[in-house]
């Protein structure tokens, strides 16, 4: 069902498209939704058409202070997006691997990667096809993992964070922006198709995730709730969070269930 959906998403182009991480919003909220969560305009008008789709919910590119000359990978990359903004700042003696299961996001993000040579004069960014449980990437060879609001999908979430420790160089960064939830949600909102899609109901606590973390190896944790995300969708009108509003007890809301929450971790040495 993600896959599906997110193949939809990709070829819908400026249509206006099913809810995902970021809601119900249309592309053309795209720029200004990256805006609030931190990217630079300078970031964004350098961007190949079509690469931002408004499906963050941060910015771990900017959270993981990338250096020249680093190898990062962006797990769950889908158009491109946040590989095309990590680019430059690895420079030309650095690497950017975007790994996506849908099909149609990565034939959208390849046919980008000609637009980004031109405008930024560099040849360092690509796409592979697969599962952020089973990484197309060797062990020990990554500086730095990011993601933004994908984990969040996945139906085996361990297995996900094992794949980031083996992947990573002794030493090497993770930065994560995600959604997670601050209290367990009611069973009415969990059986909601457009939920799961929607980056919700997949969605685990905050100490289940920090437990993940640590259970995989990974060490210097630092969770930070970032509430106001999912306040903004709501006094936006987003459609999505309108109807898991209407699934809430009365005099509760979405934010007191979900929040986007930043984490960052290292590999020991």
């Amino acid at each position: 069902m993600i896959r599906e959906g997110y193949g939809q998403i990709a070829q819908q182009g400026s249509e206006r498209r099913q809810s995902s991480c970021c809601g119900g919003m249309t592309i053309t909220d795209a720029a200004g939704l990256a805006r609030q969560i931190g990217y630079a305009d300078a970031e964004l008008s350098a961007l190949p058409e079509g690469a931002n789709i408004g499906l963050s919910c941060g910015n771990p590119g900017a959270l993981a202070a990338l250096r020249p000359g680093e190898v990062l990978l962006d797990l769950g990359s889908g158009a491109g997006f946040d590989a095309f903004v990590a680019g430059p700042k690895v420079g030309p003696t650095g690497r950017v691997i975007g790994v996506d299961m849908t099909p149609e996001m990565l034939a959208k993000a390849r046919r980008n990667i000609a637009t980004y040579r031109e405008r930024t004069g560099l040849d360092n960014v690509e796409f592979r096809l697969g599962e952020i449980e089973h990484l197309p990437v060797a062990d020990d060879s990554v500086d730095v993992v990011i993601s933004n609001c994908v984990l969040n999908l996945s139906p085996d979430k361990p297995q996900v964070w094992r794949e980031i420790a083996r992947v990573l160089k002794p030493g090497g960064r993770v930065a994560v922006s995600d959604l997670a939830l601050l209290k367990p949600l009611p069973s009415e909102v969990l059986k909601m198709v457009e939920a799961l899609v929607g980056c919700v109901a997949g969605a685990v606590l905050v100490s289940e995730t920090e437990r993940m973390a640590r259970d995989a190896g990974l060490a210097d944790l630092r969770l930070n709730p970032k509430a106001g995300y999912v306040d903004a969708l709501m006094q936006g009108q987003d459609p999505l969070y309108l109807k898991i509003a209407a699934q809430l007890p009365p005099g509760t809301k979405p934010g007191d269930y979900v929040t986007s929450l930043e984490i960052t971790a290292r590999m020991p040495t």
